[in-house]
């Protein structure tokens, strides 16, 4: 199926429903979306940003601005993960209590703004991985029009680039408690100690990175095609200083880089499904 046939679903699907709240991170696939829903509903969408210790500032700016760019209405709502019962434990289902918290809460705004469904950015290439957030999805009957119209990640930044929207090269992102092992207990220290270091890796021109937080050692992911930026003995020694000022004892470099879901390549299939 051409990109074309493609969008003409989603505009489809999303014209059906006649109003929306948007899940809105600020991401590749929300920005996307945010700005379709707009073209096809116009004043009757709203997006939904939601701010919690997990969320880097950098993350929170750059979503505010997108929205203002494209002329949405954008209101921002305060989610923090960390006072919900069994979340701060890090479980292998922790997404599933975070998202129940986000959709609950947006579904409410939805209500208060007169919008009848809640839309989020999931698409195909999300079906793949372990992701708990889609049964919270699922029964909060969220609806998900980039997988209902058969997006793939790769078909979001070609549009997007189209559109010359900002996002359209933007490195995936998931929020800062995905860099802990499932059982560390997430902590505001540890977060912040993740998002100094993501912000410091970034500064220094590294452009998609994540810094996992076993404890006292700090596993730092880079994107495969920048690891040979690394491989500079002051460059190493920098970050490894700059890291240990931020509170880790160790500092290492994954040499695989940086994958999707890494923290999951512990679990079993018989975990997933439990």
């Amino acid at each position: 199926m051409i990109l074309q046939e493609k969008l003409d679903i989603l505009k489809d699907i999303i014209r059906e429903k006649g109003s929306a709240a948007v899940a809105f991170s600020g991401g590749v696939d929300s920005t996307f979306l945010i700005k379709v829903v707009k073209e096809v509903l116009g004043e009757n969408m709203i997006a939904v940003t939601a701010t919690s210790s997990t969320y880097p500032e950098r993350e929170l700016k750059e979503a505010i601005k997108y929205a203002k760019d494209l002329g949405v209405k954008h209101i921002i709502i305060n989610s923090e993960e960390l006072d919900i019962d069994g979340f701060a434990s890090n479980p292998k289902n922790r997404c599933y209590y975070c998202k129940m918290e986000l959709f609950s809460k947006i579904k409410k705004v939805a209500l208060e703004n007169g919008v009848e469904y809640v839309f989020d950015g999931t698409n195909l290439d999300d079906v793949g991985d372990y992701r708990p957030g889609m049964q919270a999805a699922k029964e909060n009957e969220v609806i998900s029009p980039l997988k209902e119209a058969g997006f793939t990640k790769d078909d979001i930044r070609k549009l997007s680039k189209e559109m010359n929207l900002p996002t359209w090269d933007k490195p995936s992102f998931a929020c800062l408690s995905s860099r802990f092992p499932y059982g560390n207990k997430i902590t505001i220290e540890k977060l912040s100690m993740v998002e100094r270091a993501e912000q410091f890796l970034l500064d220094l021109g590294i452009r998609e990175v994540r810094v996992r937080h076993h404890e006292n050692i700090a596993r730092i992911e880079v994107n495969p095609d920048e690891r040979k930026k690394l491989f500079d003995v002051e460059l190493l020694d920098k970050i490894g200083n700059e890291l240990r000022k931020i509170g880790f004892t160790y500092v290492t470099l994954d040499i695989l880089g940086y994958r999707t879901g890494s923290m999951n390549e512990v679990l079993s299939e018989e975990d997933k499904k439990n």
